[in-house]
């Protein structure tokens, strides 16, 4: 196994699920299904809990908490309840809402009371379960909605699910049902991952929301209320009416009681010792053992023993309970498995051999603890709730101080034995359960002895953190883990941005980073300890809180670098292009110019200064100032020093490169892609399409060796190419790569919308463009529309980093809603537009004039063709009078963009305004006739065109003999 995993998506497809005879299938939505078979996620109608048998349930008392029980009625939660009927009730057709709160708080019994309420009132309600360790059974759910007043969609775990996942979940078609109201309730234990959930539905389209459960009420009135309800649903299956007199042996107002669950739990055991003559623990650690003893007490009636000891003989159950208490402990870590699954985790476990035969154990352990869903051929079912089971580990694995519950030696070694890898070196498909559920009960708080354990695991093997994946990975770095096991983890770090792990990783080194930055007293250490941290929290999209870690580090480099020039400008440099990045993520460009100019500055000196055993890593450093100077150059329009930039870093790289092609190559690509961009923007486009060849090419080797590190570059050289086909007119093919580059862009986006959203956006944009380009008008508007849904939500929140963009795709959305006859929307497009490029002009002439100028003269082609002349001349005539005096200082740039808006106006505005038609049509013949003589390969086919509008005009205003003169010009050929 590689030292990281794989962070893209595998290809999915829509399919029924079939394997070893079973299969899998839904009507009325997607089926996707990673490249190994296993679906991403499994969709079922929900259903209400059936009642269980009383005398079943009495066996262990723990299965009268599990929700799917249907014991306890749902008491309380009033405000709760009216928020979400209110959420349901909103106009919103798609909207989605993360409920959280702390295990145990009754989320899922709240989403099954809300399912049961909508349901009354018409709606149907799914569920999602996440695919991968599932157990897939045989199963075909109908989820059609017809004649419903509404789709609630149910996702429970919704934190433990990877963004990716949760992505192709809000894609499924299920959520695509017109003229239907659909919801979906995320159900997690905190907020941490809501931000970029939230960012990957409102690319959807989706309203979101959240929705905090916070502990129950303080007073001691509502919480008897609870209690009490709680204890008559238990009465009634133990058969006695004067449950009144039953009372709590944990004071209610005490700060555990804020849990739904704790109060179950307490109802649960005092009604059970009621019955039983015995006395109800007076904390929660007791109140848990006391349920674990029943749970013990259990096994051991079953195994025909009256000793209700662990290691009692074995009786009518084959297996001992000793035996039993080492198999639950092991489902807990696994949870349900298949029975080729279950066998293995045995016998990792160390549960064989002649006197423990595997199948026996397990039928015996089914026999206690059977499958969630009747029908299931499942094994290794966990104790319920999660919480119980959490605490079932920490209770059984040795170092707690509750000294009425026997641990066992051999729960280390088995944790450690189901965590290792296979002989081939993959994780085990658990590991991601097995290490959140140490973690989570390892919390301060909890069970703080387990994170030695948990230590020991990762001690053997840090790359387990990566293997568990990105959720694991921020629940580890919350556990309160020793420090030397987390710089272990950290050192195995991929080197740059990883897409699955970030979040992750900027957990990681962000909890490191509080520990380790008060006590360091060496400014260099801290230097660096703080450009570390900032850019992982830029990888993960933190972009704000990396800002403030790198200004740290500069300030910090700034004293060393005056101490010591020689030793530390270096450090200097670095961080000054650091900040440069960070101010520019955050919307604050013309800031950034300058440290990326001193950056330079520095480099420079030092590559001329440098020995030639150290030229290489000077050059090295200069070309990477000189790629970010040029990229915060373009930023804010000074295009011309942007190439300048570029074109020298191109060089250093170049000569880099041609020594050692292996270190260097990808810097190479990085260069040439940021100068063909520079170039283009600069009007200097015939060179740039053999550049975007070459990084294509360079790109597509590096991919091909390690995909997570270089897809997304891969993705922008895709998206560059797609624009200099465009550029040289070669339009059929244009929108072929950045397809190719939407695709891979989207599939980043949805494992960490907050770092790669904005890029898809682009990506869309482009697509759009180059599709309308192609003549593919009515395909042009969904990705266009979608570029901008996302654009404008990202400049809600951070108007200086993303108007820009958005503007650019507002006018291009109008153009393609123009093209397939959407007037109005075209119009409400180009005037939303012009009003966001106005207020950028306004900052920033030089760097939008021109697209101001391109938006009025879209804006004044929808002004005329909706019967506004007067309007849609001033709007014309400011963008040609902005054109001009851009194109008088540099032509190159410019001219083929007046050229452009000369002829538009003499195309459109020839019925209504056929005078000030005819005049913008001489001057674009005049300007073209000078572009075809300096370059006719590429004017050529334009003059024709404004030669015939120009034609057209002539002959509508009744001058026929010129008219026929132009004609004669163009040898009679009419286009």
């Amino acid at each position: 196994m590689s030292a990281a995993p794989d962070s893209t998506v595998p290809p999915a497809h829509q399919s029924v699920r079939a394997e070893s005879g079973f299969a899998y299938g839904v009507i009325g939505a997607d089926l996707h299904i990673l490249g190994n078979g296993m679906p991403l996620y499994l969709l079922g109608n929900w259903s209400p809990a059936a009642p269980a048998p009383t005398p079943w349930l009495r066996e262990l008392p723990s299965r009268m908490l599990n929700a799917r029980n249907a014991v306890v009625g749902f008491h309380g939660r009033h405000d709760e309840r009216r928020s979400l009927h209110a959420w349901l009730a909103e106009d919103a057709r798609l909207s989605m809402r993360w409920l959280h709160g702390v295990g145990g708080q009754g989320k899922t019994r709240l989403a099954d009371q809300l399912a049961l309420e909508a349901g009354a009132r018409g709606w149907k309600t799914v569920v999602a379960t996440h695919g991968p360790g599932a157990v897939v059974r045989s199963a075909s759910h109908d989820l059609r909605s017809d004649n419903h007043a509404g789709l609630l969609i149910i996702v429970d775990y919704a934190d433990r699910w990877p963004l990716s996942h949760l992505n192709w979940l809000f894609s499924n078609s299920l959520l695509r049902q017109p003229g239907l109201p659909i919801r979906v309730l995320l159900l997690a234990r905190t907020d941490d991952a809501w931000l970029p959930v939230s960012e990957a539905a409102a690319e959807q389209g989706a309203a979101t929301s959240q929705q905090r459960l916070d502990a129950l009420p303080a007073t001691v009135t509502a919480r008897t209320e609870m209690f009490s309800a709680a204890r008559d649903g238990f009465a009634q299956h133990y058969g006695f009416a004067e449950s009144p007199t039953v009372v709590p042996a944990v004071p209610l107002e005490s700060a555990g009681m804020g849990l739904t669950l704790a109060l179950h739990v307490t109802a649960l055991v005092a009604v059970d010792a009621h019955v039983s003559g015995r006395r109800a623990p007076a904390d929660m650690a007791g109140l848990t053992v006391y349920l674990l003893d029943r749970e013990h007490a259990h096994w051991s009636r079953m195994a025909d023993d009256g000793t209700h000891q662990v290691g009692a003989t074995r009786g009518a159950l084959r297996t001992t309970p000793e035996v039993m208490n080492h198999t639950v402990f092991v489902a807990s870590l696994t949870g349900p498995q298949t029975h080729d699954r279950g066998r293995t985790a045995l016998r990792d476990a160390g549960i064989h051999g002649a006197s423990h035969r595997p199948d026996q154990i397990l039928a015996d352990h089914a026999l206690c603890y059977p499958a969630a869903q009747p029908g299931d051929r499942t094994v290794l079912e966990p104790l319920y709730p999660d919480r119980l089971a959490e605490d079932f580990l920490a209770l059984t694995l040795p170092g707690h101080s509750v000294t009425d519950y026997p641990a066992q030696a051999w729960a280390g070694p088995t944790s450690r034995l189901l965590t290792v890898r296979d002989e081939e070196g993959s994780a085990p498909a658990h590991l991601a359960r097995a290490l959140t559920f140490l973690a989570s009960a390892a919390m301060p708080d909890r069970w703080p002895h387990l994170t030695g354990y948990v230590e020991e695991i990762l001690r053997t093997d840090p790359l387990l953190a990566l293997d568990a994946g990105g959720a694991a990975l921020t629940a580890l770095a919350a556990a309160g883990l020793d420090t030397e096991v987390l710089e272990a983890i950290e050192e195995r770090l991929p080197p740059g941005s990883h897409t699955d792990l970030d979040t992750g990783i900027a957990a990681l080194v962000h909890g490191l980073a509080v520990r380790r930055l008060p006590r360091t007293r060496d400014p260099l250490t801290r230097a660096r300890e703080l450009d570390r941290l900032g850019g992982r929290l830029g990888f993960a999209g933190r972009h704000a809180e990396g800002l403030e870690r790198t200004q740290e580090a500069l300030e910090t480099w700034r004293s060393l670098a005056a101490a010591d020039p020689q030793t530390h400008e270096t450090g200097l440099a670095g961080a000054l292009t650091d900040l440069g990045i960070r101010l520019a993520r955050v919307g604050r460009r013309e800031e950034a110019v300058a440290p990326a100019q001193e950056a330079v500055g520095i480099c420079r000196r030092a590559a001329e200064a440098a020995t030639p055993g150290a030229r290489t890593d000077a050059d090295d450093g200069l070309a990477t100032a000189l790629n970010e100077l040029g990229i915060r150059l373009s930023e804010v329009g000074r295009r011309e020093e942007a190439v300048t930039a570029a074109a020298e870093a191109v060089a250093l790289r170049r000569r880099l490169a041609s020594t050692n092609p292996a270190v260097y190559e990808e810097g190479l690509a990085a260069a040439l892609n940021n100068l063909g961009s520079f170039l283009s923007r600069a009007g200097h486009r015939s060179e740039t399409l053999e550049i975007g060849q070459e990084v294509l090419a360079i790109q597509r080797r590096l991919t091909a060796e390690d995909r997570a590190a270089h897809e997304p570059q891969l993705a922008t050289a895709l998206s560059n190419l797609g624009i200099h086909l465009w550029e040289a007119h070669r339009m059929d093919e244009a929108h072929v790569p950045t397809r190719e580059a939407v695709a891979i862009r989207r599939r980043l986006a949805a494992v960490n919308p907050a770092a790669y959203e904005s890029h898809l956006a682009d990506a869309l944009a482009n697509l759009g463009a180059h599709l309308a380009g192609a003549g593919f008008l009515e395909d042009a508007v969904p990705p266009t529309a979608e570029a901008v849904a996302i654009q404008r939500r990202l400049a809600r929140a951070n108007p200086a980093a993303y108007e820009p963009d958005l503007a650019w795709t507002l006018s291009n959305l109008g153009a393609h809603l123009y093209e397939v006859q959407r007037l109005p929307d075209a119009l409400t497009a180009g005037r939303e537009a012009v009003e966001v490029l106005r207020r950028l002009v306004g900052v920033n002439p030089a760097a939008h004039e021109q697209d101001l100028a391109s938006g009025l003269g879209n804006l004044g082609v929808y002004l005329i063709r909706a019967g506004r002349p007067e309007e849609a001349a001033e709007a014309s005539g400011e963008s040609v009078a902005i054109l001009r005096r851009l194109a008088a200082g540099n032509p190159a740039l410019h001219e083929p963009e007046l050229l452009r808006t000369w002829w538009t106006i003499a195309d459109e505005h020839k019925n209504q305004r056929p005078h000030a038609a005819l005049e913008a049509a001489e001057q674009a013949v005049r300007l073209c006739r000078r572009l075809v003589a300096a370059e006719p390969d590429t004017y050529a086919t334009d003059l024709r065109i404004v030669l015939t509008a120009q034609a057209d005009i002539l002959r509508i205003l009744g001058r026929m003999t010129e008219a026929d003169a132009i004609v004669r010009e163009l040898g009679d050929v009419r286009l």
